[in-house]
């Protein structure tokens, strides 16, 4: 059984993707981040980071119960483990290669563009600039790749697609005021289309409604989400 620590967000979605693509039996735990629940010792437990998504495998190597967190580490592992959204054994350099292009690119830039939109004090321009044009040009490598392909990597749907998915997903924020977000990257569009139309998004949406999370942004939210800016206690 897989143990699933998720919140509405775009890397704890590439996991529930991966687990209704897979077919996986899993128990999803809500992390409320916003109320500080990821700072608690028992999830700091299952990931010092105090981030979601995390799991925990009650059978994994060895019939051993492990915890893997971090959203690539997760599918990698995931798939791994099942053999499942791998693509092909040639394509594996590849499709680390792109998978560690969304984790350390993709996903950061994107992450900073929405935070420096809507969650940072006004005025702050520079960042603003710097985050959503550094998103743009990731966005435009994916674009450049995808022309004349239906997937990432390889000539199958692998967890390359569903990491992009996450993040993709979310363009809308990333490039907050654009009437058409995926408008400038069409080659982006066509395949963001492809995949998002795939049967397991009904459900891996799903499940982001299945709890109610905390929306007001008060004070215990900012504190919860960004501590840094806070003075430790």
């Amino acid at each position: 059984m897989i143990r699933f620590y998720f919140h509405p967000t775009p890397n704890p979605a590439k996991i529930a993707l991966f687990l209704e693509e897979a077919g996986l039996a899993y128990e999803a735990v809500p992390v409320d981040t916003s109320k500080g629940e990821q700072h608690a010792p028992g999830f700091r437990a299952i990931n010092p980071n105090g981030k979601v998504p995390a799991i925990v495998d009650t059978e994994g190597p060895g019939g051993k119960e492990v915890r893997v967190f971090d959203s690539t580490a997760i599918l990698i592992y995931l798939a791994e483990k099942t053999g499942q959204l791998l693509g092909a054994p040639e394509d594996r350099p590849e499709l680390l290669s792109w998978l560690l292009f969304i984790a350390s690119g993709l996903g950061p830039y994107s992450g900073q563009a929405v935070h420096f939109q809507f969650a940072a004090p006004k005025g702050l321009d520079y960042a603003v600039n710097r985050y959503r044009r550094e998103a743009e040009r990731h966005y435009q490598v994916l674009e450049d790749h995808l022309s004349g392909r239906e997937f990432i990597v390889g000539e199958q749907f692998t967890i390359a697609d569903i990491s992009a998915w996450g993040w993709i997903d979310r363009a809308s924020r990333v490039f907050g005021g654009a009437e058409d977000p995926l408008g400038a990257f069409p080659e982006l569009q066509r395949w963001f289309a492809r995949v998002d139309a795939r049967p397991a998004i009904t459900r891996a949406r799903a499940l982001a409604k299945s709890h109610t999370f905390k929306t007001v942004r008060d004070e215990e939210a900012e504190r919860a989400l960004f501590p840094s800016n806070y003075p430790r206690a």
